[in-house]
Parts: structure tokens; C-alpha cells; sequence
């Protein structure tokens, strides 16, 4: 079983990437319906993303790996793509 491990950080990654484009589709959407929800989900998306941004940082200065990192942001693209479902 050790020699599956390697893969782990690969799997990881490839998921957060097929995740994150289903809730792409769902965010584009929502924004295509226009309208107050369009406009929250903008201002949401916008304050999503420079929050990882400062959290990624934060998160490697005190020694968190890159895996670590794809992990969280796993936890938070499930998160959006059970609001936005």
C-alpha cells in the first residue's frame, strides 16, 4: 500500500481542480441570473478570494505544505458547491 501514496498529493490536487469547476458552473449561473443574488455572489467571490490569498500565505509561513493547503481549499469549494446547490 506505501507505494499508492505517492499518488495521494496528485489525487488531491486533480480533485480540487474537478471540484472547483463544478462550482465555477454554479457560480456562473448564479451571476448569469443577475439580479441582488448575482450581486452578493460577485462581492462573495471577491472577498473569498483574497481571503485564500492572505490565508495561503499565512498558512505556508507557519509551515503548512502544499497538500495542507489543497486540502483547506478542498474544504471550501465543498462548502461553496453545497451553498450554491
Amino acid at each position: 500500500m506505501k507505494s499508492l501514496a505517492i499518488f495521494s498529493p496528485w489525487f488531491s490536487v486533480l480533485s480540487l481542480t474537478l471540484e472547483s469547476s463544478e462550482v465555477i458552473g454554479l457560480r456562473i449561473a448564479k451571476l448569469a441570473g443577475g439580479g441582488i443574488d448575482a450581486e452578493h455572489e460577485a462581492h462573495l467571490i471577491l472577498s473569498e478570494k483574497v481571503g485564500a490569498v492572505f490565508e495561503l500565505g499565512a498558512r505556508l509561513a507557519t509551515g503548512a505544505t502544499l497538500i495542507d493547503v489543497v486540502d483547506r481549499f478542498r474544504e471550501q469549494v465543498a462548502a461553496n458547491a453545497r451553498r450554491l446547490s
